[in-house]
């Protein structure tokens, strides 16, 4: 049978606690461009900021005139697919969102045989709330957690007022994953 096959991917956000992750199924020809939405959509993220891919030393990106440059090789996103960044199960490589606050690992756990029913990328689990953005990153998103478990904590209130909701950070739904994930084409 002929066709693409399919990669099960397991996203982890590094630094986090509680550990922030996803596990999605994406078609291995997917652009990276379009692998960016599947990451922002499936973790939570709002999708503002900048973003690159990094496989060792090089880095897979939009390019921007006002960016330092990388340290190591950067590339223009548009020609590169899933594949050519992590061609086999087991691959790993880090995708960087809102520059110095998250990383994410992104590991190929298995590469699924074709499938002419899938439509779309599908969120098949996680774990916990993706952090807000602009909380500071890892070191912020922890001092975050401890205030919006603690009623009593001194920020509680001023977090609680910032993020402008209650604030449960085991909270994920993969239902409302899948629902944003449905608007994109496999």
């Amino acid at each position: 049978m002929g066709g693409v096959p399919l990669y099960q991917l397991k996203i982890t956000l590094r630094g986090c606690r509680p550990s922030v992750w996803r596990r999605v199924v994406v078609r291995a020809d997917v652009t990276l461009a379009r692998l960016h939405r599947v990451i922002q959509i499936a973790m939570g993220w709002l999708g503002g900021p900048l973003y690159h891919f990094r496989v060792g030393r090089v880095c897979y990106g939009i390019p921007h005139p006002d960016l330092d440059q990388v340290e190591g090789e950067s590339l223009e996103e548009k020609p590169f697919t899933l594949t050519d960044l992590a061609p086999t199960a087991k691959k790993r490589f880090v995708y960087e969102y809102d520059f110095d606050c998250w990383e994410h690992t992104v590991v190929v756990e298995k590469v699924l045989p074709p499938n002419a029913d899938f439509k779309h990328p599908i969120c098949l689990g996680g774990a916990n709330a993706c952090p807000p953005e602009d909380c500071g990153g890892s070191q912020g998103y922890a001092e975050f957690v401890e205030a919006m478990a603690d009623p009593k904590h001194k920020q509680h209130k001023q977090m609680q007022a910032w993020v402008g909701k209650a604030w449960d950070a085991t909270l994920f739904s993969p239902e409302e994953a899948n629902a944003a994930l449905r608007r994109l084409r496999a």
